[in-house]
């Protein structure tokens, strides 16, 4: 885990994009997804879900890099982690004690769906995930697609908490874009307060990135 206040970017030109296999989604629309939701919640409990923030520049300002799923919607890389890569089976008061093993488990989900969704099929060509600290947690009180950046008073069972993390790309990597997916670079500055176009977890970024520094590096 990277714990650092500065973050370097490199110019988008510094990658390689590539493609891969389409990956498709496990459903169609969001009424499927939710009514998934509730058939794993009956059976895992609640949904933890890590996404990745990958950072780099163009015109000597911050991009986001987002996955586009058709001509509209968006979404950082990441997923669902798997039951046990998440810390909710520890109690409250061993929460402490066990708090790095809880760290590095979501942080190997992490690793595991950002490759999933953007590594290479060969091993030699796996990006060298650096992921840094949690900047963002948003809380899903009910089987709605809503969100809060705070878990409800009156809510004891919330169904999904979802968290995002700085991840600190490398210098030069070689991304592997599934062919029905489409990678974008978003500027900061199209991302900030566009509720309307990227939801409000994505359209929050730039406020959860504001108190770092960024180190523009031109190689």
């Amino acid at each position: 885990m990277v714990t650092s206040q500065v973050v370097n970017t490199y110019p988008l030109s510094s990658y390689t994009f590539g493609t891969k296999e389409p990956k498709m989604e496990k459903d169609t629309s969001v009424a499927d997804r939710l009514a998934r939701m509730k058939v794993n919640y009956m059976k895992e409990g609640m949904r933890t879900s890590v996404e990745g923030i990958l950072l780099v520049q163009e015109h000597n300002h911050p991009h986001i890099l987002l996955l586009q799923i058709g001509n509209t919607f968006c979404k950082l890389p990441g997923g669902r982690l798997k039951p046990g890569e998440n810390g909710m089976i520890f109690t409250w008061v061993l929460f402490f004690i066990f708090l790095p093993l809880i760290q590095f488990t979501e942080i190997d989900g992490l690793k595991r769906k950002l490759s999933s969704k953007l590594a290479a099929n060969s091993p030699s060509l796996q990006p060298d995930w650096q992921v840094g600290e949690c900047v963002a947690i948003w809380w899903r009180p009910n089987f709605e697609t809503i969100m809060y950046p705070y878990c409800p008073p009156h809510i004891t069972k919330p169904k999904e908490c979802k968290k995002l993390f700085v991840v600190h790309l490398s210098e030069r990597e070689y991304f592997a874009v599934p062919k029905n997916l489409k990678l974008l670079a978003v500027p900061l500055f199209e991302l900030y307060d566009n509720v309307q176009r990227y939801g409000p977890v994505i359209s929050t970024i730039p406020q959860q990135l504001s108190r770092f520094q960024f180190n523009m590096i031109h190689p």
